[in-house]
């Protein structure tokens, strides 16, 4: 269901970028679009998270999430205008806000029976990311076979009808969420969450802030003339398939080194903005293939770490919480480099960069209350 739903609305984002600039979009409106996308997609999983949890309701609230997801993304062949394609492209984020902290629930409850939180995430992230890796693709090869953006975006009505059907089949054969997992099984530090959570979510942040959204990448790619319109989706492809394989191996590792292991990776990862923005052709494929990497491995053992510091029965809640911090995070960091790009392409390497080193002390503050708590 990941597979083919990440296929749909990543085979879009590939394409936003150009997209937005062929409607006639700024630089400025790009980083805004896809930061607001980012926070709404962060955001309102303050109010689906605690409601699963008051309400148990995960599969109501998942599906929900999807229909709205993979009803957005086919619609994209139908926007006109920049101001239509942009509320859809928040729309799809709106869908995923929606569906993610019961999903992940969902999931950590897997992971107690599967033997590690980090290998169920990095499994799950992993096939994410190769569905990200091939809807891209196909978007490549349709603006190829036909320059077409609108004819590319239909395309993706497959693939978001494979997910919604799959999704169907879930609910069926396994109606029941929780079963897997007792009651308070990870630690539970108070009433509050614990210090290390806190720790944790202010690296996470300021790792997020320093991501630039893809439609900026893409659209520097096209406004600079460095790769043909039909490359640039291929590029998303490297990074979803650097990212795929990547969370695999962290999220292995993630069960045996715990936290810290994010602390050298971070700081790699952090190369991507100087090679994206201001370096050529091959050395900026190498960038999106770091950017890929660390926002796979990022997003899946955050998902993982978070099921070690917080209890069961609050963990949608967590979900919610921290990930919509990481959102607004990443919302403030994509305008901020969205002026900047208007501005200096230096100034958004080097900010971008910085930002992500700057949440390495965070993380290993966090990983050390973790292990002393053991």
């Amino acid at each position: 269901m990941s597979f083919f739903a990440d296929f749909a609305y990543e085979g879009a984002r590939g394409i936003a970028g150009p997209f937005l600039a062929l409607l006639g979009a700024s630089g400025l409106v790009v980083g805004a679009a896809g930061g607001l996308g980012e926070l709404a997609g962060y955001g309102l999983r303050l109010v689906s998270g605690p409601l699963a949890d008051r309400t148990r309701a995960y599969w109501p609230i998942t599906i929900a999430g999807y229909v709205v997801q993979m009803a957005a993304v086919p619609a994209l062949a139908l926007a006109g205008s920049w101001q239509a394609a942009a509320s859809l492209l928040v729309l799809e984020r709106i869908g995923k806000a929606t569906r993610n902290p019961p999903r992940d629930v969902m999931l950590s409850h897997a992971g107690a029976e599967m033997g590690g939180y980090g290998w169920a995430f990095g499994l799950h992230e992993a096939l994410d990311q190769f569905g990200a890796l091939l809807g891209p693709l196909a978007m490549a090869a349709a603006l190829a076979w036909r320059h077409d953006y609108h004819l590319a975006f239909a395309v993706l009505a497959v693939p978001a009808a494979c997910t919604l059907a799959l999704l169907g089949a879930a609910r069926v054969l396994y109606p029941h969420t929780g079963e897997f997992e007792p009651a308070g099984r990870a630690p539970a530090d108070g009433p509050g969450f614990s210090r290390a959570f806190w720790l944790y979510l202010a690296g996470a942040g300021l790792v997020a802030a320093g991501f630039a959204d893809f439609p900026l990448i893409g659209f520097h790619f096209e406004k600079a003339a460095l790769l043909a319109p039909r490359w640039i989706p291929a590029y998303y492809a490297a990074a979803m398939g650097a990212g795929g394989v990547g969370s695999l191996v962290f999220g292995k590792l993630f069960d045996r080194v715990g936290l810290k292991i994010l602390a050298p990776l971070t700081v790699v990862t952090a190369l991507y903005a100087p090679l994206a923005f201001l370096a050529g052709r091959w050395p900026a494929l190498a960038g999106v293939a770091l950017w890929g990497l660390g926002v796979g491995v990022h997003e899946s053992i955050l998902a993982a770490a978070v099921a070690t510091m917080v209890p069961p029965e609050r963990r949608a809640t967590a979900y919610g919480l921290f990930t919509a911090a990481f959102g607004l995070f990443w919302f403030l960091g994509s305008v901020l480099l969205g002026l900047l790009y208007d501005a200096s392409l230096a100034a958004v390497a080097i900010v971008a960069a910085a930002l992500q080193i700057a949440g390495v002390p965070f993380i290993l503050a966090a990983a050390r209350l973790r292990f002393a708590a053991r």
